[in-house]
């Protein structure tokens, strides 16, 4: 039996791990012949009581969050990936990534770093890579390790 997969999202965020998760991703959507899904989840619940003082903060994330994505898909590009989407959302990133973007995107499988950016997340009620595996319909495949993309 040969899994196939079509469809690939991986989440970043900026940290190391979702670099480690992003190279296993474009690998996996070369092999696949599958889309590639980049997803950036801007954390609406750290700008609550902030952005009522200042806007520009929430701003300066939700741009930050446009250039990275532009940055890794043109770094998918680069690898040969043809089919990349780019997905910025608002919430939590735990909720929209398992449920939301998944369901909507009929994605087969997601990738991710085992930790992320938000260690105090982390360490309070449980990573988002953890939330995601417990709750995704689809295959889930967590990256520890590096890979070199050639």
């Amino acid at each position: 039996m040969t899994v196939r997969y079509n469809t690939i999202l991986v989440a970043v965020d900026g940290s190391d791990e979702a670099k480690r998760a992003f190279r296993k991703a474009v690998l996996l959507s070369k092999d696949h012949d599958a889309k590639l899904l980049l997803v950036h989840i801007v954390d609406t619940r750290t700008f609550a009581s902030v952005e009522h003082y200042d806007r520009t903060i929430f701003s300066e994330a939700e741009q930050y969050a446009k250039d990275m994505l532009n940055d890794y898909k043109g770094l998918a590009e680069k690898e040969g990936v043809s089919d990349v989407t780019l997905v910025l959302d608002y919430g939590s990133p735990k909720v929209k990534i398992a449920k939301d973007v998944a369901k909507k995107h009929n994605v087969d499988l997601i990738v991710t770093g085992a930790t992320g950016l938000n260690a105090v997340e982390r360490f309070l009620i449980g990573s988002v890579s953890e939330h995601i595996t417990r709750h995704a319909a689809c295959d889930v495949l967590i990256v520890r390790t590096d890979t070199e993309v050639k």
